[in-house]
């Protein structure tokens, strides 16, 4: 079994770095990265084998190969949604730090003395969130009847902000389920069922937040032209430009994502304390 005890080496950084750069390649030939995530993903890589190790690595690499390969799949049936999303499915820097930016700081803050059980506990967890609500609109917006909005229960189309449903909400938990077994299985024999059943709920209730949060408060927009919401500013994909119509217009989905992934990451660390496990 690969012990997940961190700390810092310069040789894995750099070797990280290393590996980032190719992964993230190979990504961008594959069109799910663009050049500057290619960037921040190589970063990214960076820093969690270097400050942590190849366990922590792994988890991340999985994450962004599963979600990358869902936001491939189906693309012609998901072709109107898209219009909705901000972005397209080549995640950018913004994209890449909103989904890793949390697991980064738990490795750096390791370095800095941060308990590696805690640690891998809240890293595991922000993960299990943001493959949670990534798995969640990639295969939820396929389902057979639109979604309901988080806050009202109200019907709305297909990709709107803060919608759940049941396809949706399976699919989520199946994503966070995918983390939280890996990363418990990376602990041990000991507390397996435990860990895997509280990490993936933790990424279920995540995705949940990240709805609530783009029902309630994230930037949406309108376009006059095609009379559609979208999270797209300045401009709709058929080139008008879009109206703020509500919600804080710094909060873009890229902030969204990060402050889920934050919250999975206190709510798994706070609670494994509370129980003793962390």
């Amino acid at each position: 079994m690969l012990e997940i005890s961190g700390g810092y080496s310069a040789f894995r950084l750099l070797g990280g770095l290393g590996l980032g750069a190719l992964f993230s390649g190979i990504a961008w030939y594959l069109r799910a990265l663009t050049a500057s995530g290619v960037f921040a993903a190589t970063i990214l890589g960076g820093l969690v084998f270097g400050f942590a190790g190849l366990p922590w690595a792994i988890l991340l690499v999985v994450f962004f190969a599963s979600s990358s390969l869902l936001s491939r799949l189906f693309e012609n049936r998901k072709r109107d949604v898209m219009k909705i999303f901000a972005k397209g499915d080549r995640r950018d820097l913004a994209q890449v730090s909103a989904n890793g930016g949390v697991p980064a700081l738990i490795v750096v803050a390791l370095a800095f003395g941060l308990s590696v059980p805690a640690a891998w506990i809240a890293f595991a967890a922000s993960l299990a969130t943001v493959n949670a609500d990534t798995w969640a609109t990639e295969l939820g917006v396929l389902g057979p009847s639109n979604p309901r909005l988080i806050t009202t229960g109200q019907k709305v189309p297909r990709g709107t902000s803060g919608g759940v449903s049941f396809l949706g909400s399976l699919a989520a938990f199946n994503g966070a389920l995918l983390i939280a077994l890996l990363a418990a299985l990376f602990l041990g024999p000991a507390n397996l069922f435990l860990v895997t059943s509280v990490l993936a709920m933790i990424g279920l209730v995540g995705s949940y937040v990240d709805s609530w949060l783009g029902a309630t408060v994230q930037a949406i927009y309108f376009c006059p032209s095609c009379k559609k919401e979208t999270e797209r500013f300045p401009e709709h994909t058929c080139g008008t430009k879009t109206v703020h119509r509500r919600g804080w217009r710094w909060l873009t989905n890229d902030w969204v994502n990060f402050l889920s992934a934050l919250f999975g990451a206190l709510l798994a660390a706070g609670l494994f304390v509370a129980l003793g496990m962390g």
